[in-house]
């Protein structure tokens, strides 16, 4: 355990690095980082992720992180050796005294005992343990969700933590713009999020046409589609195949930033469990996710989690067996002519 005198004599910055790819990896990581930097000297830390990850965008009103920088992992075995060395290097220009790796992952921890961080503290678990300088988390805990395990270090490192839910910080100009840019639509406002990083966890094109068609039909407010300029054409062609009064907006066009703020507005989300869902969850809206590819994870406690129907596990076929009629029902039962 990294002594509290010692914890009092570092001096900034805090660094924290998180080594996954994804939106939802920034998001679901929000708590431990405000965590961390509520202990760290001068209330803030520099956040080290990947690009993919859209963290400098995300976080760009989260008082708590200073700065956010980029580095990357992917690619043949030289470029990841080379992109080792650029983290070494990145790390020794930053002359930081403490780094917080929040992943089991071993290669941060190398750069971080490379560049002569002096403490580096992580999870400890497989070859991560050779290389940081706290006694890392239980390793009864190998297969655990990571947020178990992001929960047991800040317990060792004796950081209070209150909630794992991430509560996502926007600029109140960023909020208000996009506030009026649909200020002519008629609420409340509900958002469908298409596609996600994973093809298998993407709701099929049929049946979302089928769930916007009867979406439409019962609502009085707007429906927005996002899932960024990929998404485009097919919100498209689902907007003109589910004519109704109910207005629709083709929202693909909108950065994550900014789907985020839409989001802030929103009474509603209905989507894969995928970057938007996060996003969702993140800024308080109302969440259904569809879980049919992949597993309820316990961060879903914060969501209406909907699987297939029959009862059968995540499967590659998962999504196909959700239902519009099931989800649909699932939203009616909790807003119940509200919507």
């Amino acid at each position: 355990m990294f002594p509290d005198a010692a914890w009092e004599k570092i001096v900034t910055p805090t660094v924290v690095i998180q080594p996954k790819q994804g939106i939802g990896d920034t998001i679901w990581h929000l708590p431990f980082i405000q965590a961390i930097a509520a202990a760290a000297p001068g209330g803030t830390v520099t956040f080290i992720t990947l690009p993919s990850t859209h963290a400098k965008e995300l976080l760009e009103a989260e008082p708590c992180v200073a700065e956010t920088l980029y580095f990357e992992t992917r690619g043949s075995i030289l470029v990841r050796a080379l992109n080792l060395l650029r983290l070494i290097a990145m790390l020794r220009r930053l002359k930081c005294q403490t780094i917080w790796i929040l992943d089991r992952t071993s290669r941060p921890a190398v750069a971080a005992f490379a560049a002569g961080v002096p403490n580096r503290i992580g999870l400890g678990l497989g070859r991560q343990h050779w290389f940081i300088t706290n006694a890392g988390i239980d390793q009864k805990l190998l297969h655990a969700w990571p947020i178990d395990w992001l929960s047991a270090l800040m317990k060792a490192m004796n950081v209070p933590c209150s909630s794992t839910k991430p509560q996502l910080k926007l600029s109140p100009a960023l909020v208000a713009s996009i506030g009026r840019r649909y200020e002519s639509c008629p609420r409340p406002w509900s958002v469908l999020g298409l596609g996600s990083s994973n093809p298998a966890r993407d709701w099929p094109t049929r049946s979302w046409a089928a769930f916007i068609g009867a979406f439409r039909g019962r609502t009085r407010g707007t429906v927005f589609l996002i899932g960024g300029l990929p998404q485009m054409e097919r919100a498209r062609r689902l907007i003109a195949e589910t004519a109704t009064d109910a207005p629709v907006v083709n929202a693909c066009d909108l950065s994550v930033i900014e789907a985020a703020a839409l989001l802030h507005h929103a009474k509603l989300f209905v989507g894969p469990d995928s970057g938007p869902m996060n996003l969702a969850v993140a800024v308080g809206t109302e969440v259904f996710g569809l879980f049919g590819a992949s597993a309820v994870l316990v961060h879903a406690r914060y969501v209406h989690a909907i699987v297939p129907e029959d009862g059968r596990g995540p499967a590659p076929d998962g999504m196909q067996r959700i239902s519009p009629g099931h989800v649909l029902a699932r939203i009616e039962q909790h807003f119940l002519g509200q919507i």
